[in-house]
């Protein structure tokens, strides 16, 4: 039997393998066309090289991140690497997470993409869905907000990033080369972004 939180990870892999021709449809439009084979050929690897007995939360998502590194490609393994091992950080160590571990993973998440990518808010990037899911959670846990309400306020709001990506321009990244025709699609890596936060929402 596998611990819930390999079971955790498994869904949020499932999630973007059942999504892989959605997020490469989204890529060809300005990107590489790629995003969706590379992040689902990353957590397929990942499912296979996580133990399905590990509890220590901060050396799962350690090994997810260095198995993203290694084996996806393009910007995203970097990226998405990079924002694991970070995660990391916050729960060393714990077999549990709270509320304010999560929003404590999601802020060094979204440090170590911003120090790899160098992007900030509004270049049409992952970040235009984890800071607002972030400052959604943030604010939730000021208010003393229950947690499933919380994860659903900030899943709805990272969806609104997404959307939002389709309206600005692209300033990073293959997208950029587009200038202008950029607008109207939207960024698959915020996409992808979204799925993992509503694999985590749905799961817990």
């Amino acid at each position: 039997m596998s611990t819930r939180l390999y079971q955790c990870i498994e869904a949020i892999g499932n999630r973007i393998i059942e999504n892989k021709d959605f997020l490469t449809d989204l890529d060809r439009e300005i990107g590489d066309a790629d995003h969706g084979v590379n992040m689902a050929r990353g957590f397929t690897e990942v499912l296979a090289a996580l133990s399905q007995d590990e509890t220590d939360i901060g050396a799962a998502l350690k090994k997810v991140g260095m198995t993203l590194l290694s084996k996806v490609g393009g910007a995203s393994g970097p990226l998405y690497g990079t924002a694991y091992m970070k995660a990391a950080g916050p729960v060393a160590g714990k077999t549990e997470i709270t509320l304010e571990d999560a929003r404590e993973m999601l802020k060094e998440a979204i440090a170590g993409i911003q120090m790899r990518g160098k992007a900030v808010q509004g270049e049409k990037t992952m970040l235009d869905a984890l800071i607002p899911a972030y400052e959604s959670l943030n604010s939730s846990i000021e208010n003393g907000v229950d947690a499933k309400t919380a994860l659903s306020r900030m899943c709805e709001t990272a969806a609104m990033g997404v959307e939002y990506t389709k309206t600005i321009q692209a300033t990073k990244g293959r997208a950029s080369y587009l200038g202008e025709r950029s607008i109207g699609h939207q960024d698959p890596g915020a996409t992808s972004s979204l799925l993992t936060l509503e694999a985590i929402r749905d799961f817990i």
